[in-house]
């Protein structure tokens, strides 16, 4: 079984005032198969940790390890990171003018597996996925997200989720700025890669709303750059009701509980 670990974790970035800690003792462990949310509220460092992961050059380890099978991911390079089975969501992703869909996702595949695979079963493969994602099939010769909506951005993410088939998916704010809709299609698109590979997922959102589409196995709760508290999937609904108050007003120093096995 594959387990993506992360241990009191420390992390910092440059601003205009200097250096600033974001993440200050994240211990996190993510096994094969198991669907962990991270909830907080704007700036407890939810993104931070998900960029962190995928080696994002502008947040640097002032401590701390993640480990994926034992392996030093930090050690890694961002195309590294890639091919070992690591996968981030961007809760923005970027336009690539002059590539299309078509072309990057190949290029992506080929880089991951190590040789190109058989261009008639995997334009066959893209199809049955957009198709999945309700993505018309012109989008495959579109530049990537050039005048996509963001609706359209996020199941393009979720397309290179389900055709990449990494072992680990971090999906920062998949939810964000999706309608009802669209929000169903891309959670079926992330329980279905889930169900075909048995991949581990650290889904980072605000709201419960896709929870209500994902289950989660597990429920963070990140305040001030830490777990404050872990839980359920009670967790997340009690979240709903009561809101950060809580946590914002007694601070983090809080007896945080888990039922993941967390350290």
């Amino acid at each position: 079984m594959s387990t993506l670990q992360i241990s009191d974790l420390h992390v910092s970035v440059e601003t205009e005032q200097g250096t600033k800690q974001i993440l200050k003792g994240v211990d996190l462990t993510i096994n094969e198969g198991e669907i962990h949310a991270i909830m907080g509220p704007n700036g407890s460092g939810k993104s931070t940790l998900a960029y962190t992961i995928a080696g994002h050059p502008k947040y640097t380890v002032d401590s701390g390890a993640i480990t994926l099978d034992g392996v030093d991911v930090l050690a890694m390079t961002v195309d590294e990171r890639a091919r070992a089975g690591l996968f981030l969501a961007m809760q923005y992703p970027v336009e690539i003018p002059g590539v299309t869909v078509q072309n990057f996702l190949r290029t992506a595949k080929t880089a991951i597996d190590g040789e190109a695979p058989a261009l008639r079963p995997w334009l066959k493969e893209i199809r049955t996925s957009m198709d999945a994602l309700r993505m018309d099939k012109a989008f495959a010769d579109r530049n990537v997200n050039e005048g996509f909506s963001g609706g359209e951005k996020k199941r393009h993410e979720i397309l290179q989720l389900e055709l990449l088939k990494p072992k680990f998916a971090v999906l920062d704010e998949t939810d964000s700025g999706l309608d009802v809709d669209a929000l169903k299609v891309v959670s079926e698109g992330v329980n279905r890669a889930k169900a075909n590979t048995g991949l581990g997922l650290l889904l980072i959102t605000h709201y419960t709303r896709i929870l209500r589409y994902i289950t989660p196995d597990f429920v963070h709760v990140f305040v001030d750059g830490k777990v404050a508290e872990e839980g359920g999937r009670e967790l997340a609904d009690r979240l709903e009701d009561e809101g950060y108050d809580r946590y914002l007003s007694a601070g983090v120093e809080i007896g945080a509980t888990s039922d993941s096995g967390v350290a």
